[in-house]
């Protein structure tokens, strides 16, 4: 729907998108990491890559979490399809706006929302973190909270992020990592940006699924 404004794609594409959601299976694994944060009533920063941006915007839906998207029409389409997932935007990225997203979701973090960055996002290069989210953890002295998700049966577009898309009744396995705290000063950021980097790898590697029914498509 790359042809149509961001709102009819939002409109007419999202119950599409969550109707196929509906019929997902998932499987959660340390979900007690996130769950501490939340009973401490902890605001924190979820990191995940942009590829399993869908089946965690379903996965966590409705739970007040803010979502630093993109200006370009792309984010504007999952803004406004997070938002009927009762998410909410905070706009800007690393290329568009990074200092007005990085402000908001510090603010966010302080009033005590979680905030949900895509640090890959929304370029690229794929799985290559850029230092917007641990800095909104380390000015907010909020937590990171890693995850990822793959499936057992999807397709993968022929993006540059390979977006993943499970597939109709697809098993969902979601994994969060440990929670990183981020040490003030540049040294805290830089050490923070490497054990970023390491936990959002090591739990890719972890989901890794064999999906012999993966396609690419456009």
């Amino acid at each position: 729907m790359k042809w149509l404004p961001p709102d009819r794609a939002a409109r007419l594409g999202g119950p599409l998108v969550s109707l196929l959601a509906r019929t997902w299976r998932f499987e959660v694994r340390h979900a007690e990491r996130w769950r501490a944060l939340v009973d401490r009533g902890r605001p924190f920063v979820f990191l995940l890559w942009h590829e399993v941006l869908l089946p965690l915007l379903w996965h966590h839906r409705r739970q007040g979490v803010a979502i630093v998207v993109s200006d370009a029409q792309e984010g504007r389409t999952l803004a406004l399809y997070a938002r009927q997932l009762g998410y909410r935007e905070l706009h800007g990225s690393s290329t568009r706006g990074g200092v007005r997203a990085l402000l908001a979701a510090v603010r966010a973090l302080e009033g005590g929302a979680p905030v949900a960055f895509t640090p890959d996002g929304p370029k690229g290069p794929r799985r290559v973190l850029k230092p917007g989210a641990v800095q909104a953890a380390q000015r907010a002295g909020a937590p990171i909270l890693p995850i990822h998700a793959d499936a057992n049966w999807s397709w993968r577009l022929s993006s540059w992020d390979q977006f993943l898309v499970p597939k109709p009744f697809a098993q969902v396995v979601v994994e969060y990592g440990a929670p990183l705290e981020i040490a003030p000063g540049d040294a805290g950021l830089s050490e923070g940006l490497a054990r970023a980097a390491r936990a959002l790898a090591a739990l890719a590697g972890d989901l890794a699924c064999p999906d012999a029914g993966a396609t690419a498509t456009v």
